[in-house]
């Protein structure tokens, strides 16, 4: 059975929907990832753009608010925003809830906008290579 998690943001349109779809790229099938937002605002068009490099197409996906996900167990809740994190319910079940604060790459200048969005793209991978690699190391192997 695939360990699940639910990535949380504020507006659903960046950060984590980048971290859903990077995780289910880097993850593969051990893992289901969704995503949702405090206060869903649409998907950005930047996020769709520098995924769209790596060979993720995420064009057709939606922001969805976190209440959509209500009711509904997870192993791990990631909140990847500070905004987030203050206002993240309470998931039934047993779960871990851990934060990742990325910068909010739709706040930076249009100028640098999409050169912060490859950042955070990048940021997320990275720290959902550790996460993985800390939380789901193989086991060592039993005597011989």
């Amino acid at each position: 059975m695939p360990h699940r998690i639910l990535f949380l943001c504020t507006g659903n349109s960046a950060r984590s929907q980048m971290a859903e779809a990077l995780l289910s790229l880097i993850g593969g099938r051990d893992f289901q990832a969704e995503s949702a937002g405090t206060h869903p605002v649409g998907l950005h068009p930047m996020s769709v753009a520098v995924m769209d490099e790596l060979g993720v197409d995420i064009r057709d996906r939606k922001s969805k608010a976190v209440t959509e996900f209500q009711g509904r167990s997870f192993d791990y809740v990631i909140t990847v925003c500070s905004r987030a994190k203050e206002s993240c319910p309470v998931f039934p079940g047993s779960h871990i809830v851990l934060h990742w604060s990325f910068d909010d790459p739709a706040a930076a200048s249009p100028e640098r906008r999409l050169d912060e969005f490859r950042r955070v793209r990048d940021e997320i991978a990275n720290r959902l290579r550790a996460f993985l690699a800390e939380e789901f190391k193989p086991a060592p192997a039993g005597p011989r």
